[in-house]
């Protein structure tokens, strides 16, 4: 089969295509046949991770060292990137009972990687549902990763109909999730981002959309029940005067400084930050895909790329030229 390999860490010229062998699936496994995969920070993280510092990682620099590790040291372990996708199933192992070849599917491999190939086998326990009817490939493929992180975080903070919810860096995978599922929550939501993707975010349902390089978010005297901050971009130290009463700074991405301002929080006053690490549950799939077909979460396609152009796409995002999700389209008909 086909895939986008990496073989030493760097910039997006490093990857390349290549023949490699098609996968087997095992007893548990589902083989599928890849027909898209996004473009997202985790790829571009593992590509160039030699160049992230422990300072520059974006959560505590006790995990730089087992991340490392994982993904290789002088050169990379998983040889192929992407972890999220949109196929079809192809085979199915003996044991397998969820799906059956034929099937559409979308899903996540986490740490795994490997969707930038034809093809890739992922266990049927894990992060793998039934692909939205009214999506194409293009699109579904976008969905998982930030579906399932932001529903598992927005968890923490109980979201309640009413309430008013900031989401800063709302254009990533994570916060435009999170703004459609604050939405969905009954949340009034405030979206900040970048200039470019304004619209962006307006089309993914925000009520309010801030610029960042215009407005300080928290010096316009607006008050919020959740700042969700994605990135760990700002600070409770910052924004705490921006929170309500009750208030929750919810961070996605934090530093150990975090973690001390979490516990100091927790022991009293009355507004806390929350540093959450986030891992996919049974059905997380299953209710974003319902929702998608009531029309309630949409994905938004800014360019896709064939397979052979992995490198180009990986450019466009670290160029900051994307408006939306940038897709690898795979199969021929990845790209519709």
């Amino acid at each position: 089969m086909k895939a986008i390999v990496y073989t030493e860490y760097g910039a997006p010229d490093v990857l390349h295509m290549q023949e490699v062998v098609t996968p087997t699936p095992k007893e548990n496994e589902i083989l599928v046949r890849v027909h898209a995969a996004p473009v997202n920070f985790g790829d571009l993280l593992a590509r160039d991770f030699a160049s992230v510092s422990p300072g520059e990682f974006n959560m505590p620099a006790l995990l730089w060292l087992p991340s490392r590790l994982i993904f290789g040291w002088n050169k990379p372990r998983k040889l192929i990137l992407g972890s999220e996708f949109s196929g079809e199933v192809e085979a199915i192992g003996s044991a397998v009972t969820r799906c059956k070849p034929g099937d559409a599917v979308y899903g996540y491999t986490g740490q795994a990687m490997g969707a930038y190939a034809e093809y890739l086998c992922i266990a049927e326990d894990k992060a793998i549902a039934r692909k939205p009817a009214n999506m194409t490939h293009a699109e579904a493929a976008t969905v998982p990763y930030g579906a399932i992180m932001a529903r598992n975080l927005l968890a923490k903070a109980n979201i309640q109909p009413g309430q008013k919810v900031l989401i800063n860096g709302a254009s990533g995978s994570i916060g435009a999730a999170a703004v459609q599922l604050a939405r969905h929550a009954g949340a009034e939501v405030t979206g900040v981002c970048s200039t470019r993707r304004l619209e962006y975010v307006e089309a993914l349902g925000a009520d309010t959309v801030i610029d960042y390089k215009v407005e300080e978010f928290t010096a316009n005297g607006e008050t919020y029940d959740l700042i969700f901050d994605v990135l760990g971009r700002s600070s409770f130290g910052k924004c705490a005067g921006s929170l309500k009463p009750g208030g929750i700074y919810l961070l996605a991405s934090f530093k150990s400084n975090a973690l001390w301002q979490m516990l100091r929080t927790s022991l009293g006053g009355d507004k806390k930050v929350i540093c959450a690490l986030a891992s996919e549950q049974p059905g997380d799939l299953d209710f974003v895909r319902e929702l998608i077909e009531a029309g309630q979460y949409k994905a938004i396609v800014d360019k896709c790329f064939p397979l052979d152009e992995a490198a180009a796409a990986h450019r466009y995002v670290e160029d900051g030229l994307k408006q939306g999700a940038v897709v690898i389209g795979v199969a021929p008909n990845g790209r519709e």
